[in-house]
């Protein structure tokens, strides 16, 4: 009937959230191999600092090819300037402190302890953006660090001070994606893209006749424009994924970045994680996923 909007029926919708957990599921497979790649550029003697220079560099241009003011007009027009160069540096942040930890630690490593971010946004939400957490969900949020607390170990001989990268990590992002919130209210989702990585260029651009890497093989130079790709293209497949299906659908298969992670490390470099890393990567992944049931319960789809 004209003028009346048409609903997908079950099958669709089943379709739809299909296509999207596919998509999901490619997604976390190229944050897998950016990771690899990163390691395998670190280990090979280039600057982490160059690493992220590059993966930020080839995502700026392959999104503003896209993304611009031709072709998206007012791309350029945000109401919090300061929040959107805030965001971009606490990305670039992120990545390079990621980056910087992958030399001495292992991919599941690094990966299980940044899935502690969306715990600290929980706890951050209250005081940040007035959204407080009920006295389970702070019970959740508390044993999930205590899963951080395993896999880091403090005070014992295994320690490694590289973890505190991770840990730098893990709460660049969380201020980062609190950052996003903020601005998805405000500036529409492509001038948030458009920004991401401009601040952080801006910033190692002077920097670049310090840290410029010239890599002994054609191989580490297509791996440094693969870290952009791989970023790049897993943030497009998540874009893809969430217009399919709700966040609550998909965001359980984040944590399948794990088992890619695992599998690189090995195949790739010899590592075979710690069973300390398992058990406190399992601790942190099931108190992020009943924080993941208790939204279902307050937001329901």
């Amino acid at each position: 009937m004209p003028g009346v909007a048409e609903h997908p029926g079950p099958g669709e919708v089943r379709r739809r959230r299909l296509a999207g957990i596919v998509l999901m599921c490619g997604t976390v497979a190229f944050f897998a191999c950016l990771d690899a790649s990163a390691k395998t550029l670190a280990l090979a003697g280039v600057d982490p600092l160059f690493t992220t220079f590059m993966r930020y560099g080839v995502s700026v241009v392959m999104v503003s090819a896209f993304i611009n003011p031709v072709t998206t007009p007012g791309v350029v027009r945000t109401r919090r300037l300061w929040l959107q160069v805030v965001r971009s540096l606490l990305l670039f942040g992120s990545t390079a402190l990621n980056f910087f930890a992958l030399r001495h630690l292992q991919l599941a490593e690094t990966l299980s302890i940044q899935f502690a971010a969306p715990l600290a946004v929980a706890l951050l939400a209250g005081p940040l953006l007035g959204e407080w957490s009920s006295p389970r969900r702070l019970a959740a949020i508390a044993v999930g660090f205590v899963g951080v607390l395993v896999i880091v170990r403090p005070g014992v001989g295994a320690f490694q001070p590289a973890v505190l990268l991770s840990l730098g990590n893990m709460l660049c992002y969380a201020f980062y994606l609190i950052a996003t919130r903020k601005l998805a209210a405000i500036d529409s989702t492509a001038t948030t893209m458009f920004y991401s990585g401009l601040a952080g260029l801006a910033v190692m651009a002077p920097l670049l006749p310090w840290i410029w890497s010239d890599p002994a093989s054609p191989g580490l130079w297509l791996l440094l424009v693969g870290v952009g790709l791989f970023g790049t293209l897993g943030h497009w497949l998540l874009v893809l994924a969430h217009a399919r299906a709700p966040a609550n659908v998909l965001a359980p298969f984040l944590y399948t970045q794990l088992l890619w992670s695992v599998l690189l490390g090995y195949l790739l470099f010899g590592d075979v994680p710690h069973r300390w890393t398992l058990i406190g990567g399992a601790i942190v992944v099931a108190s992020g996923l009943y924080l993941l049931s208790q939204e279902r319960t307050r937001r329901p789809a």
